[in-house]
């Protein structure tokens, strides 16, 4: 793993947080990108939802964007620096707690640069670090671009694989000790993919019996454990027609369907496989009326169409399998439009609420 190059020191934020208080860390995201344009915005529009929510990353970017955009925000909001998380519980409403978790650097909205990649990956590092030592209920990422993290140096294709690291070495295990997967959301659907950031043919590639159980044996757990009761899983095919019994493919036969029937001799609440092309539409529902709760999905883009054509502004990605919670807005970082004061902060907003629980009222 390459060094993230936080100058956060290890104690940091260790003072404990009343119980009544549901802190949540939020990283500041590419600074090129639109991450502190929603992060502004989500304070400026609720300040319920933000209450005790510390965002980590670089005062100076996110005072710059704060002035450009205060004329178009809800409310007019001042950041709060802070030397300790603890601190944000004591913010007033339209206050917005900051940790300076990354040596400010100059970068150029809507640009890719080395400089804004090593900005976001130190957020994300001192976020994590402060949730992995229970400071924080939960953490919410804005987007970083793969891109400028490569070219920081930073040796992991997203946000994922970078919290996956980072946990398993915080618990002492070896990453492969620590399986994660992706849940995306939107009103009405969720969807679990067993891959995520691989070509299509490793995806392919990637497709067993035992990846399969791993995912089914995630999404159950990690169901359970935030709402209490076990999952209804549908499982897509891989293949058009989810194979035609073989004859377009052979996967259904010889992974898929063996997986779910070991999966339901385990005791979980799941079928399949099912025709790609209908699955999501039979699963969707704003209206509760349905027999599934999550879709597992072969592959990134079999399970992300969907989820981002039924509601972009509203989808969150989250990830099952870390010892924490951790939710993103479902969009990436939108340099075409960062700077602009155009953001959309709806899906960061839902991220956050997803962050909280479902409880959050």
């Amino acid at each position: 793993m390459s060094s993230l190059t936080s100058t956060i020191p290890r104690d940091v934020c260790m003072s404990a947080l009343p119980s009544s208080v549901q802190p949540v860390a939020i990283s500041m995201g590419d600074p090129a990108g639109i991450g502190p344009e929603i992060i502004l915005k989500a304070f400026a529009s609720d300040p319920k939802l933000t209450q005790a929510c510390c965002v980590f990353g670089d005062v100076v970017t996110l005072q710059q964007q704060l002035t450009q955009l205060q004329p178009v925000l809800a409310n007019r909001v001042e950041l709060l620096p802070v030397l300790e998380v603890s601190q944000a519980q004591q913010a007033s409403p339209f206050q917005i707690p900051v940790f300076q978790s990354a040596m400010s650097q100059p970068v150029v909205m809507g640009q890719l640069s080395a400089a804004s990649g090593a900005m976001a990956a130190s957020a994300i590092e001192a976020a994590t670090e402060v949730v992995l030592h229970g400071r924080a209920l939960a953490l919410v990422t804005a987007p970083v671009n793969k891109k400028a993290l490569q070219l920081a140096g930073v040796d992991f294709p997203g946000h994922t694989e970078m919290l996956q690291s980072l946990s398993a070495q915080h618990v002492g295990v070896p990453i492969s000790d620590m399986p994660v997967r992706m849940m995306l959301s939107c009103p009405g659907l969720r969807v679990v993919l067993v891959s995520i950031h691989v070509s299509l043919r490793e995806a392919i590639d990637r497709i067993s019996i035992d990846q399969l159980l791993q995912t089914f044996q995630i999404t159950h757990d990690s169901w359970r454990q935030t709402h209490g009761y076990a999952p209804r899983m549908t499982v897509a095919g891989l293949n058009p027609h989810a194979g035609e019994e073989g004859l377009f493919g052979d996967e259904e036969i010889l992974c898929i369907a063996p997986a779910i029937k070991k999966a339901q001799a385990l005791g979980m609440h799941i079928r399949g496989p099912y025709p790609p092309d209908t699955v999501f539409m039979d699963a969707h529902s704003t209206k509760g009326q349905k027999d599934t709760d999550v879709v597992i999905a072969m592959y990134h883009d079999q399970g992300l169409i969907p989820i981002k054509y039924l509601g972009l502004e509203n989808g969150v990605n989250q990830t099952l399998g870390l010892p924490f919670v951790r939710t993103s807005p479902d969009h990436g970082t939108a340099f075409d439009i960062a700077g602009k004061g155009l953001a959309d902060p709806s899906s960061f907003l839902a991220a956050l609420k997803v962050a909280k629980g479902p409880c959050w009222k």
